[in-house]
């Protein structure tokens, strides 16, 4: 197997827009060698099979998904309310429907899971830890709420963006915003 970090990179989110735009059915080896611009055969170099490269799909998307240092360094700095942890879920949604086709090839990812039992303890895995990831800043930082509390807000808001991205007329940008803030303020107690 080929070695080229910047490459296999390369190769793996032509493999997540590959899902968002095909699904399952449609990610071959061809159709990624054929987004990611790079001669026929180049994606069977880097990958043993289609299953490491949904594998590497799903870990990628989470990679990408992350808000990084920046963002939550800002966000230890802020009082820790429910006015707060509003604002974090309104940039968290933001965050993931600017990168919609992640979020649609982890959708397809999760289908495909149904049916391959090695990608379903693979998925499983990556979503709890990244949930008890955000049950654990939430409880470190003292934001408002409990480890059920962030998991309400998961639940709410996972489907929430599933409709801005797959029918976004159903709610539009503003109603979509509007939800995001109830969801919250039912949700989240007051400090």
């Amino acid at each position: 197997m080929r070695q080229n970090p910047e490459r296999r990179t390369a190769l793996v989110d032509a493999a997540i827009e590959v899902l968002a735009d095909q699904g399952a059915r449609g990610l071959t080896f061809r159709a990624v060698d054929s987004r990611a611009g790079v001669p026929v055969g180049t994606a069977s170099n880097y990958f043993p099979n289609r299953d490491a490269l949904l594998m590497q799909a799903g870990q990628r998307v989470f990679q990408r998904l992350d808000p990084g240092a920046d963002v939550v360094g800002e966000a230890l700095a802020l009082p820790r309310t429910r006015a707060t942890v509003e604002r974090l879920m309104h940039e968290m949604v933001g965050r993931i429907t600017a990168f919609g086709s992640g979020y649609l090839a982890m959708l397809e990812l999760r289908l495909e899971a149904t049916r391959r039992p090695e990608l379903a303890k693979v998925l499983t895995e990556q979503i709890r830890e990244n949930v008890q990831q955000n049950i654990r800043f939430h409880l470190e930082a003292g934001m408002p709420g409990d480890a059920e509390t962030v998991e309400l807000l998961y639940l709410a808001l996972s489907w929430l963006i599933v409709e801005r991205l797959t029918l976004p007329d159903v709610f539009g940008e503003e109603r979509t915003a509007a939800l995001v803030t109830a969801a919250v303020n039912q949700i989240v107690p007051p400090r």
